[in-house]
């Protein structure tokens, strides 16, 4: 269901997301696709019954992209969001549709990204956010088996002298987001969406969560060895177990499967490539584990909805 107009006169900003996968539980994972020009990230503000960022409400799903929800005016009763009150989803963290419910009648907005939306998280390797101090208010809770499918649960409430400034900050977000074609309308978003995650951030528990020893192992892997054409059956052996084994244990705990981390690790440094270099798609491939330009195409524009050549250029731009 698409969001409808909310109140204050914002136009709605749908977000751009379609069903990357499927868990074997029937739980549909959808991906970010970001718009050419514009950082991945979107915001709505919602009211009444309308409180999901992205459809569909009425089934469990999870998504691939990092979801924050600030509820702007409660809805009152026991069980009822509070005033400032923040929700933060991590990807991969499954959504029941009691927890939608939850904030029914709430006024609430809502907003989805990926990291490298922020460019001081663009630079780094996608295995090193879990714990980036800009991401700490969506890794509060401890990790380990089953995490991905604990539902989400409060993890900060604004405090009310600040709670003006945020709602400037994602109207002013808004507004750049529905007007790209503005004069520093990227820049902007991305500026924006940096404060917001600031803010977040200093309202994270002061002790982080502990990281999970074995995602500890096989981001290390990964991050030696992603630049070779290794499966994750190689990861895995690599460890000491069973591809099938690792694969479910890294889902349980981070949302993604194992093939998944080591695409997310590829595509990051294809970006970064296309975006700092000159090389040619397949020096690219050859040199982020793909086994040529063509199969890097296929894989890029699956992923981002756009060739490399056209993101490249839309980069430079």
């Amino acid at each position: 269901m698409a969001p409808g107009p909310a109140e204050g006169g914002l136009p709605p900003l749908r977000t751009p997301s379609s069903i990357r996968t499927v868990r074997p539980d029937g739980t549909p994972v959808y991906r970010y696709q970001p718009r050419p020009g514009m950082p991945p990230v979107n915001v709505n503000l919602h009211d009444g019954a309308d409180q999901h960022p992205h459809p569909p409400p009425e089934h469990r799903h999870a998504h691939d992209f990092h979801v924050l929800v600030l509820i702007e005016r409660g809805a009152g009763g026991e069980d009822g969001a509070r005033d400032g009150d923040l929700f933060a989803v991590p990807p991969g963290r499954a959504i029941d549709p009691r927890t939608v419910r939850g904030f029914a009648g709430a006024r609430a907005w809502t907003l989805a990204f990926t990291p490298d939306a922020v460019p001081l998280l663009a630079s780094v390797s996608p295995l090193a956010w879990a714990h980036h101090p800009l991401l700490a208010l969506f890794e509060a809770e401890p990790a380990g088996p089953g995490a991905a499918d604990r539902p989400p649960v409060l993890s900060a409430n604004v405090p009310a002298d600040e709670r003006p400034r945020w709602s400037a900050w994602l109207t002013e977000l808004h507004e750049e987001l529905a007007r790209p074609g503005r004069v520093g309308a990227r820049d902007a978003a991305s500026a924006l969406l940096t404060r917001i995650l600031i803010g977040a951030a200093r309202l994270a528990p002061s002790a982080p969560a502990p990281p999970d020893p074995l995602v500890t192992r096989v981001f290390e892997e990964i991050e030696a060895t992603f630049r070779d054409p290794v499966s994750a059956a190689d990861v895995a052996a690599a460890l000491g177990y069973t591809p099938g084994y690792l694969t479910t244990a890294v889902r349980e705990r981070t949302g993604r499967t194992l093939l998944e981390w080591i695409t997310e690790r590829r595509m990051t440094e294809v970006r970064r490539m296309l975006r700092d270099t000159d090389l040619p798609l397949a020096v690219v491939a050859a040199r982020t584990g793909l086994r040529d330009a063509t199969y890097l195409v296929r894989r890029f524009k699956d992923r981002y909805g756009i060739t490399p050549d056209r993101w490249r250029r839309t980069e430079r731009a």
